[in-house]
């Protein structure tokens, strides 16, 4: 009999790489709420969404087999509250919230993996004085506790700065932070971070160098990490360019040292049975390295790249865990050797005026095989507006690619680039 999937926020890109992993064919996928309440509303009340998903999984004429994850929150502490309801494997919700909370994931990776963890400070963005709050050294970095992409995340130079941050943030961080109260009150919180909740923000000092992430497993109390990848920023160095799979821009002592630190936080915090994604910087010069974040979950900007490289995506491991089997994925099975998410940024504001037509992407799938156009804009929108972009640009179409090495896939994005025509009109700030 065939096993019932649900798949938060499922998209018809996902459907298609589903479609690649091992017996798809006797599983049933399902999607569990919609990517637009999940992803792209203008406000998220999460026991409104947690309702409405145990009401689906209960009207759902069939077994639930597993509940899988792929996008940050909400989705992210979704999964495990439906999935303990259900008996399902999943991490628990307190080890979920010691990463997705930056305050409390710094906190204890203090106390595991100290060496890697960069001067930080709490502060209420509400508070006047809050920039007296803060023992950092311009520069430094803010951003709210909760928030993923770089949202509302901001690099702090002088007073000036800092206080322009502070409007923006104002403005926009209840649209998680509110929800994400919602999910604190549910577990219990150390003493020190009783007044830290969602609509607060942390204060780092800023890391540099060469940002790398690993992407694994823990099934069981044993770890694997199955792909590593480079994260490419843009020469400003605020804004990702590219992933790139598999990493080569370190080397294997270092990608091993990743490796580590991350299985020792994840032992710390007794996450198990989910699947995570650590960020790190390596500065070459001091052979630094620093932990960014980890997120708990597949990454679903990797899931073409495994399916270009190694034949399979990455929801292999979380089918095989939402399953209750050990995860697999076998390397090398795929059509390129290397492949990359790319995005076309635009670093002003704007009103689009016209997007690629489908003649356009046909165009760059004939003249690069396999390329996935994904755009990210329509007619109308104002780029200031947009949902889910980070401060510094906003994200007109994204690629995925595939090629024979690093030149081919440079090669291949400035020609796709090309080939797809944006028209914005700009708008004086």
């Amino acid at each position: 009999m065939a096993k019932n999937i649900f798949i938060l926020g499922l998209t018809d890109q996902q459907r298609d790489e589903l479609g690649t992993v091992s017996d798809a064919d006797e599983l049933r996928f399902h999607s569990l709420l919609d990517y637009h309440s999940l992803v792209e509303p203008e406000t998220f009340v999460f026991r409104d969404l947690l309702d409405r998903a145990r009401q689906q999984l209960d009207d759902f004429d069939g077994s639930v087999d597993g509940i899988v994850a792929h996008w940050d929150f909400p989705t992210s502490v979704l999964t495990p509250i439906l999935a303990a309801e259900r008996g399902l494997p999943a991490p628990s919700l307190r080890s979920i919230l010691q990463c997705e909370h930056k305050a409390w994931s710094r906190l204890e990776q203090r106390e595991c993996v100290s060496e890697c963890v960069p001067g930080f400070a709490v502060f209420d963005p509400f508070d006047d004085n809050a920039l007296d709050s803060i023992d950092l050294k311009f520069p430094f970095w803010v951003k709210p506790v909760k928030a993923h992409s770089s949202q509302l995340g901001f690099e702090i130079r002088n007073a000036e700065q800092f206080a322009a941050a502070l409007e923006e943030i104002r403005a926009g961080i209840g649209r998680v932070g509110d929800a994400f109260d919602e999910v604190l009150s549910m577990v219990e919180l150390p003493d020190e971070l009783q007044d830290v909740g969602g609509n607060m923000c942390l204060a780092e000092d800023i890391i540099t160098g060469i940002q790398v992430a690993p992407e694994g497993t823990m099934f069981n109390g044993e770890y694997r990490i199955h792909g590593i990848f480079d994260m490419r920023k843009d020469d400003a160095g605020h804004s990702f360019d590219r992933l790139d799979y598999p990493a080569r821009s370190v080397p294997a002592d270092v990608q091993q040292r990743m490796i580590d630190v991350t299985e020792r936080y994840l032992r710390h915090i007794g996450f198990d049975n989910g699947c995570f994604n650590s960020e790190f910087m390596w500065d070459e010069k001091t052979d630094t390295l620093s932990l960014i974040e980890v997120n708990t979950r597949i990454s679903q900007s990797h899931s073409d790249l495994f399916v270009k490289v190694d034949g399979t995506s990455n929801h292999e491991v979380a089918i095989d865990i939402a399953l209750g089997r050990k995860p697999r994925i076998e390397h090398g099975k795929g059509r390129y050797e290397v492949a990359a998410q790319c995005h076309m940024g635009y670093y002003d504001d704007g009103i689009v005026r016209s997007v690629p037509g489908d003649e356009d992407i046909v165009r760059v799938r004939d003249e690069i095989p396999d390329t996935v156009v994904d755009i990210k804009v329509k007619v109308g929108d104002r780029l200031s507006e947009l949902p889910n972009q980070d401060g510094y640009r906003a994200i007109l179409a994204t690629l995925y690619i595939g090629a024979s090495d690093i030149g081919g896939l440079e090669k291949f994005f400035d020609r796709a680039s090309e080939l797809l025509p944006f028209d914005i009109e700009p708008v004086a700030k």
